[in-house]
């Protein structure tokens, strides 16, 4: 079957490695690919190696001497005494060899995805390496040493003067894409995540609304702790379509964090698998709608390995190959090559079993309706007819 939707994915990827016992875990792509080709929605003309990103490319966003420091901290065998004024060696991003050589390389697989969908060679690509939306322009932060998604909508306001929608549906603010453009009403950032009230970055507040000629153009809907799919996805269903219908963008970029879902170790969001099948598929309609089906995706968080990562990400590529997926079981190979290794006992199907409601889902489901609407206020939206 001929598709027009590339996936962006090297094994090379699990070099961008903290330590063993830090949350962010690179294995989980393995884990992820081995689960989309158990299904049989990979063939090799489906597949895109990275490539490295140029310091040029990195600079359309970094500050060249935070490069430079990444790059000779990853070369040096002890942490260099300013390490800590760029963010790095800290709990949340230790450093490690080869740190930029990885970094540049996820950076690259997601330069390489706009590369594909901009010039044509396909209307989708993934790289689910990437969303590594915390770093900013001097400074390390949240497990992200370089920004992928920042660098991306540069080189796209750069080489095609694209306007561009950045959807954010990581349970953490999208803060590093927000104020790299917070002043620039050709990029609509969107990030629908939980309140950072308890949870990192603490920003994402209703008032962040940009900056100069950009104001009204970043757009921050905090959820309330333990939101469920139905909240979730009144919230996504209200909002994407009206901003798209004002912004009218040339081009969809989402970033596809999975740590909303209720097994998620790191936050505090009770979503389950069924949101990871509808995301995608309002963005994927919404691009053909408006950006003649230009729509680049990448990763983000999701800090439970085996159990959500792997299945919210086949559910994404699903979506984007054109390859639907029902629920049913999940693949018996995959689930034998898997298991002996996890300590969590798997899923064994692609989809949840349904979670207890949350005694306060009524008064949670309101608060998020009431912040709803105070977010849509100053915001390029347009009702439909």
């Amino acid at each position: 079957m001929s598709r027009n939707a590339r996936l962006i994915y090297s094994p090379d990827y699990t070099q961008y490695y903290f330590n063993d016992e830090h949350p962010f875990n690179q294995r989980r792509l393995l884990l992820t690919h081995d689960l989309m080709s158990a299904y049989g929605l990979l063939t090799d003309a489906d597949i895109l190696p990275p490539r490295m990103a140029t310091d040029d490319e990195l600079a359309l966003v970094h500050d060249r001497r935070y490069i430079d420091f990444v790059r000779e901290q990853g070369h040096s065998d002890k942490e260099l005494p300013a390490a800590a004024s760029y963010g790095l060696g800290t709990e949340d991003v230790p450093c490690f060899p080869q740190m930029h050589e990885a970094s540049a390389r996820i950076v690259g697989g997601t330069l390489q995805a706009v590369d594909a969908v901009m010039t044509g060679r396909a209307e989708h690509a993934f790289n689910p390496a990437g969303g590594l939306h915390h770093a900013f322009r001097g400074r390390a932060s949240g497990f992200c040493i370089y920004n992928d998604c920042s660098v991306a909508i540069a080189y796209m306001r750069k080489h095609w003067n694209a306007r561009v929608l950045y959807i954010d549906t990581d349970a953490h603010h999208g803060d590093g894409v927000q104020w790299a453009f917070y002043d620039d009403p050709n990029v609509l950032t969107v990030s629908i995540h939980e309140t950072g009230k308890y949870l990192f970055p603490g920003t994402g507040n209703l008032t962040e609304r940009g900056d100069g000629s950009g104001y009204g153009y970043s757009v921050n809907v905090p959820l309330d702790a333990f939101t469920e799919d139905d909240s979730f996805l009144d919230v996504y269903r209200d909002l994407l379509p009206k901003l798209a219908r004002g912004f009218q963008p040339d081009v969809i970029l989402t970033q596809n964090g999975c740590d909303a879902h209720a097994y998620d170790p790191l936050t505090h969001l009770s979503c389950s698998m069924r949101i990871y099948q509808e995301i995608p598929r309002l963005a994927h309609q919404l691009a053909h709608e408006y950006c003649d089906g230009k729509w680049i995706a990448v990763g983000g968080g999701g800090y439970d390995i085996w159990r959500v990562v792997p299945r919210a990400w086949t559910l994404l590529w699903s979506e984007m190959s054109d390859q639907p997926l029902a629920d049913g079981p999940l693949p018996a190979n995959w689930l034998a090559r898997w298991q002996p290794l996890s300590e969590e006992k798997l899923p064994d199907r692609l989809f949840d079993t349904p979670f207890p409601p949350i005694p306060r889902r009524a008064e949670i489901t309101e608060k998020n309706r009431v912040t709803l609407e105070r977010a849509k206020m100053y915001a390029p939206i347009t009702d439909g007819d």
